[in-house]
């Protein structure tokens, strides 16, 4: 491919990008740093949690720890009854996520990952993302970092989860 070639392929999936549309439920939209806004808020769609979940994710893990997978033994502990996988909630909490891709951004990494309630079968997780920080990324020029405040609520709006996730989005183009 020739580098006139290639810079067209960009600039044409750059402008597809910028052009929001719905496949399904889920969202294209470009977002460069600059875009981003300290304080900005979104809130995912709900999923309730099934006993089947704990069974599918332990035997995935290899987590069978009798919290989670032993009915009567849970029955014993100060939950009263059976609790999810934290790592269970990460990964349903931040798929949830997942219905909006931004195509000038990636994942750097989750920081600060905390379960402040445990989740229950039966509960209904949903996931507010709150734009916290955005800086410079000092290890690469034309990015940004934005740090997302993600917080996964139960059907009580109890956080349960709670971390936050770093993006590196890249800075528009000069005109």
């Amino acid at each position: 491919m020739s580098l006139a070639s290639n810079a067209l392929s960009e600039a044409h999936r750059r402008k597809a990008a910028e052009t929001s549309f719905r496949d399904g439920e889920i969202m294209i939209q470009t977002e460069y740093f600059e875009d981003y806004v300290v304080g900005a808020q979104r809130v995912t769609a709900g999923r309730t949690i099934t006993e089947t979940d704990l069974v599918i994710h332990a035997g995935h893990t290899g987590d069978f720890f009798p919290h989670h997978v032993d009915a009567e033994f849970a029955r014993q502990t100060s939950f009263g009854q059976r609790i999810a996988h934290g790592t269970m909630t990460f990964a349903i909490g931040i798929g949830l996520t997942a219905s909006q891709i931004n195509p000038v951004a990636f994942t750097y990494g989750y920081d600060k990952l905390r379960f402040p309630k445990p989740v229950f079968i039966g509960d209904t997780l949903r996931t507010r993302v709150t734009v916290k920080e955005k800086q410079e990324d000092p290890k690469r020029k034309g990015l940004g970092r934005v740090v997302e405040a993600c917080e996964v609520l139960n059907q009580r709006d109890e956080v349960v989860l709670y971390c936050e996730h770093i993006l590196l989005a890249e800075k528009r183009p000069a005109a």
